[in-house]
C-alpha cells in the first residue's frame, strides 16, 4: 500500500494491523482519484471510515488543504497518525477516535462543509443510503463536491438519494465504488 500520485507520490503506508480492516487496493485507489481528480486546488477531505488513512492521505497528496479522518477503532487511529507522520501531513490533519454517526452530529455542529467526502464502512454494516441521507438533510458537501462511496460489489446503491445524483459507478472484482454529487436543475452529461 503507498501513496499512488502527488506531492508523496510512492510513499509506503502502514496498514491497520489485524483483520478489522480491509484498505483499498491502489489499483482502485487510483481509479477513483482519476475519475474526481485527479488533482486538486485545495479544498476539506472527509475519510469517514478512515482505516489506515490512505484515501485522506492521497486527496492531501494529490492537493487538499485539510482532510478530517475518523475511525471508531484505536489501531486504525494510530495507524493513521503514523502514516500521516511519514507524508509530513500531520499539520493538516485532525484525527479522531469516534463512530461514524456521532463523528457526523459533531461536524454538524462545526458547520463544516466538505469538498471531498470518502465513506467506505466495513461492507457487513453499511448504511452508505442513510449517511448520504444525512450527508444531504445538514448540507455537509459543497456545491461541486464529490462523495465516494466504496461497497461490495454485490450492493445497489440508488441512482439518487436525498439531492444527490449518482455520477459515476465503477466495478473492480469484488468492490463497487459509486460517486455522488450534487443534483443540478439543469443537470448536463
Amino acid at each position: 500500500m503507498r501513496v499512488v500520485s502527488g506531492e508523496c507520490k510512492g510513499r509506503p503506508l502502514k496498514a491497520v494491523p489485524g483483520s478489522s480492516t480491509r484498505p483499498t487496493t491502489d489499483k482502485v485507489k487510483e481509479s477513483i482519484f482519476n475519475i474526481i481528480g485527479p488533482y486538486f486546488n485545495g479544498g476539506l477531505v472527509l475519510d469517514l471510515f478512515a482505516g489506515s488513512g490512505g484515501l485522506g492521505i492521497e486527496a492531501l497528496s494529490r492537493g487538499m488543504d485539510k482532510a478530517l479522518f475518523i475511525d471508531r477503532e484505536y489501531k486504525a487511529i494510530q495507524t493513521i497518525k503514523q502514516n500521516l507522520e511519514a507524508c509530513h501531513f500531520t499539520d493538516r490533519a485532525e484525527v479522531y477516535k469516534n463512530d461514524s454517526e456521532r463523528a457526523l452530529k459533531a461536524i454538524v455542529k462545526r458547520e463544516l462543509c466538505f469538498d471531498l467526502i470518502l465513506l467506505d464502512p466495513p461492507y457487513k454494516k453499511q448504511r452508505l443510503v442513510e449517511l448520504l441521507e444525512f450527508i444531504g438533510n445538514h448540507n455537509l458537501l459543497t456545491e461541486n463536491g464529490y462523495i465516494v462511496c466504496e461497497h461490495a460489489a454485490d450492493v445497489t446503491l440508488p441512482d439518487r438519494v436525498n439531492h444527490f445524483e449518482r455520477w459515476k459507478f465503477e466495478t473492480y472484482g469484488m468492490i463497487s465504488v459509486s460517486i455522488y454529487r450534487k443534483t443540478l436543475e439543469n443537470w448536463e452529461e
